[in-house]
């Protein structure tokens, strides 16, 4: 039996009406972005287990002599391993191991007794095993300490990755590159407290739901990708108060992509012993951009 036209007609109202009212379908990716996004993703679990969840410790050296291992008596308790290990000595800005016969230490697969620690500012910061721990000295504004690393680590074996908002390709714009004169900086926070002066390559401007907005590049270089540091409305109940990391690719002609799909979490959401910077007053974005990584304030890291 045939339509009549006027029930088709109420049909198509009624179909217009409900995208009126609750927005159209959000843009879906086809079959080769959402094998990309996906390698992306499971890459970004592969991080957090090797780097950040298998972090185990944040020890801010003192003046002098700092003795370490797992006995409570130490000035610095590690969770595991020998009892008393030895002792982090700080003179200055330099920091010098000494470790205790029974603690079994080695460097690069050497057994060690007593080692100047190269920071990891230095680009070649020294790692020291003791057993399945892992140390090295860090360097974050005034502050020099020890950061502990556990390769066996329950957290990291655990770990199977973060929620994220769906995919929604509207979130995926084309932005215009604005180069700085090369002698701008921003100031950047971090968990700490600190402030850093960092240089700046540009700026990205683009259009979300016909609103023009700007981020601020962050120590990026345009000729391998941009680095974005920021946060937008839906930090106030869904995303990381702090703001979330964006990288890109390199920009080309004068553009660049910027894919807040592929937005994510800094470490410091899963784990207290990293120092990450947030969001400048620059990367502060005005409005709600429900794309990319979620975040559990109820199981997170603040």
């Amino acid at each position: 039996m045939a339509l009549g036209k006027s029930f088709l007609c109420r049909v198509w109202f009624l179909t217009l009406a409900v995208i009126l009212a609750f927005g159209a379908p959000a843009s879906a990716p086809d079959a080769a972005y959402q094998q990309s996004y996906d390698k992306w993703k499971a890459e970004l679990v592969d991080d957090l287990k090797q780097n950040w969840l298998s972090l185990a410790g944040l020890f801010w050296l003192k003046p002098g002599d700092n003795s370490f291992g797992s006995d409570p008596a130490n000035a610095i308790v590690f969770p595991k391993g020998p009892a008393h290990a030895g002792v982090f000595q700080l003179q200055g800005t330099g920091v010098t191991v000494r470790f205790l016969p029974d603690a079994h230490a080695t460097i690069d697969g050497k057994p060690v007794s007593t080692a100047k620690l190269e920071p990891d500012t230095s680009g070649h910061a020294t790692l020291v095993e003791l057993g399945s721990l892992r140390m090295k000295a860090i360097v974050r504004g005034q502050r020099i300490g020890i950061r502990l690393k556990d390769v066996d680590s329950e957290a990291a074996r655990n770990y199977t990755g973060g929620t994220f908002f769906p995919v929604d390709l509207t979130y995926r714009v084309t932005a215009t590159w604005v180069p700085s004169d090369g002698k701008k900086t921003v100031d950047v926070p971090n968990v700490l407290g600190d402030v850093t002066a960092t240089p700046v390559a540009g700026t990205a401007v683009f259009k979300i739901n016909g609103q023009e907005l700007h981020l601020t590049d962050l120590g990026g270089d345009p000729r391998k990708g941009l680095f974005f540091v920021f946060n937008d409305l839906t930090r106030k109940a869904d995303t990381y108060p702090g703001g979330r990391f964006l990288e890109t690719d390199p920009v080309a002609n004068g553009t660049v992509v910027i894919d807040f799909n592929r937005a994510y979490n800094p470490p410091c959401a899963v784990t207290s012993y990293a120092t990450c910077p947030l969001a400048p007053k620059d990367n502060q974005l005005a409005v709600a951009i429900p794309a990319g990584e979620k975040y559990d304030r109820s199981h997170g890291h603040h």
